[in-house]
């Protein structure tokens, strides 16, 4: 097939000629192993030698009173947008700024108490030079993130973080892959030593990630759980008969009848499965006596204020399908059913 092009010039199309080369599987592959090798040398080599104002930045972090302001044109820019958002889901607030919107009104969003966080491979980026000026005219702070320590970017910047002169892993040497890698990985230790510093824990990071499996897997388990209300619940004295008729008719969610002394401290629970093994081994006998001579005694439990992580670990060591939830007395307060957390799991 051959590629067709319009010429503005004329109405009539213009055709370009097909490039495309056949590679066996074991040369794509190669070119692959070639391109992420490229990559991790620079990585490496980046990891052993980090720049020298890296702590002044992560300073200037800390410090900052307002937002950071990431800014970047091209892959630099999706860089730059990565970070502002791993910045502000690990406790840094932090906003990107486009550098074509800025100039068109958007620069109104800096402030003095903000700080400038800015990706450019070469520092002379044209849409960035421009923003300096009123950078510098607010007193904002700037910090690059480039591999041109002398270029006119890095002589404006209050810190500079320089990965040096890079090899492009595109075979054409052009395409940005290894300075977009490095300007990744610089961004990212940024952005988690500042966390570290911060203090940021597990709970906070929740606060920033309510919805989805990481949400769930971070929240409490009071969060999650079904509580005792929507719960079979019943007397260790009452018969096994005598709860499945009084419960029977409920619209129930799950296979357990969670078992409660007259302090309602959980002593046992009972299950379908327990059931079904009366009924299979025909001890009908039992179905008159007391459940507390039947139920599973002391059950696993998992104490109200955990993290829903805990909950779901302990479900899949023991193997178990339910898990009740217990206050400081030891009185439950509700149920984790597996099916309740299965997609958190899964998707964790």
């Amino acid at each position: 097939m051959r590629a067709q092009a319009w010429d503005r010039s004329e109405t009539s199309a213009v055709e370009l000629p097909s490039r495309s080369t056949h590679f066996t599987k074991f040369e794509q592959l190669r070119i692959a192993t070639d391109v992420i090798k490229t990559e991790a040398s620079a990585l490496q080599k980046l990891s052993a030698d980090l720049p020298d104002d890296f702590c002044d930045a992560v300073e200037l972090l800390l410090e900052c009173q307002g937002c950071v302001i990431v800014t970047g044109v091209g892959k630099a820019g999706w860089i730059g947008q990565k970070i502002s958002a791993s910045l502000a889901s690990t406790g840094t607030r932090s906003h990107y700024l486009h550098p074509a919107e800025a100039i068109h009104g958007d620069l109104g969003r800096v402030g003095p108490e903000d700080l400038i966080l800015v990706f450019s491979n070469s520092g002379e980026t044209e849409e960035i030079l421009k923003l300096i000026p009123t950078f510098e005219q607010l007193g904002t702070p700037l910090v690059s993130i480039t591999g041109k320590p002398k270029s006119t970017l890095a002589s404006h910047s209050t810190a500079v973080l320089n990965y040096g002169q890079t090899q492009e892993a595109c075979h054409l040497g052009l395409a940005p892959s290894t300075s977009t890698a490095l300007m990744l990985a610089l961004g990212d230790a940024l952005s988690l030593v500042v966390s570290k510093l911060k203090r940021f824990e597990a709970s906070d990071f929740a606060k920033f990630h309510p919805g989805g499996s990481l949400g769930k897997r971070l929240s409490l388990v009071e969060d999650v759980m079904r509580p005792i209300s929507e719960c079979r619940v019943a007397a260790d004295t009452d018969t096994v008969r005598g709860i499945y008729i009084r419960q029977g008719g409920r619209d129930r969610r799950s296979g357990v009848v969670l078992i409660v002394d007259q302090d309602a401290k959980l002593t046992g629970i009972f299950t379908d499965s327990d059931l079904a093994r009366l009924l299979e081994r025909q001890q009908d006998e039992l179905f008159d006596q007391s459940i507390h001579n039947v139920m599973t005694k002391n059950p696993v439990t998992v104490p109200a204020g955990s993290k829903t992580i805990v909950a779901i670990e302990t479900l899949a060591c023991r193997n178990l399908s339910e898990l009740p939830v217990v206050d400081s007395f030891g009185r439950a307060i509700g149920l984790i059913d597996i099916t309740d957390v299965v997609n958190v799991s899964n998707n964790g």
